[in-house]
């Protein structure tokens, strides 16, 4: 049977990404120190090595042995899956399209072709955001890998390991200099036919990312904490 997955490009052959970087220049707590939603990006591209960091920090393999990844899962199941939507020069040397993510592997295959980031921005609720990013992480999730075990809590962990791996995407972004945000707000069905996802998969969560407008320097961290400021969230 052929899956929406595969109806769209016939015979894609995976591309190989750039293995990726263990070894970072920011520290763990600098990250989480410069982590904020940026809304507002360049139109500069990412490299292939940036996406291929990015979906590594989301759901890459960290240990080949085990088969263990780099955001937890309930059972280690892994019902997440990624697709990328790049935007016209979005990456560079990577043809605008949709793209779906093999950690097992660290290959992307291409799903569709051609820029789809203003679909997928008119089944956000029209958020320029989506349309603005140089790229946008779908996850997906597939329920029943979960459901299987778990029963009617299935849900619950799903939508707790989505959140684990988009706050593993906004980390890698900001040693990357990079700029993310998640959304939220979509029509699921919508959203499932403008990636070509599986009918079995269930759309969670839009992250995009890009290159800030506006680049923000590293914060100061004093005695190894930081210091206390008004409470402003974001």
């Amino acid at each position: 049977m052929t899956s929406a997955r595969d109806s769209h490009i016939s015979k894609p052959a995976p591309k190989r990404l750039p293995a990726p970087n263990l070894v970072g220049g920011m520290s763990v707590e600098e990250a989480i120190a410069n982590r904020r939603s940026v809304r507002e990006y360049a139109p500069d591209p990412i490299t292939m090595a940036e996406l291929s960091q990015l979906l590594w920090a989301a759901q890459g393999l960290t240990d080949a042995r085990n088969r263990r990844r780099a955001s937890p899962s309930a059972g280690a199941l892994y019902p997440l899956e990624f697709y990328v939507v790049v935007r016209e020069r979005g990456v560079v040397g990577l043809p605008a399209g949709v793209y779906h993510y093999s950690p097992e592997d660290e290959r992307i295959t291409a799903v569709k072709d051609g820029d789809r980031s203003s679909e997928l921005r008119a089944v956000a609720l029209d958020q320029e955001v989506v349309g603005m990013a140089a790229v946008n992480i779908v996850t997906t999730a597939a329920v029943q890998r979960t459901r299987s075990k778990y029963g009617e809590r299935a849900l619950q962990y799903i939508y707790q390991e989505s959140g684990h791996a988009a706050e593993n995407v906004f980390l890698q972004a900001v040693s990357l200099g990079l700029g993310t945000v998640v959304v939220g707000a979509f029509y699921e069905e919508e959203v499932r036919s403008v990636i070509g996802a599986r009918p079995e998969e269930r759309p969670v969560y839009i992250q995009t990312v890009g290159v800030p407008l506006r680049r923000r320097t590293r914060p100061k961290l004093r005695n190894k904490a930081l210091s206390r400021g008004p409470d402003r969230r974001r």
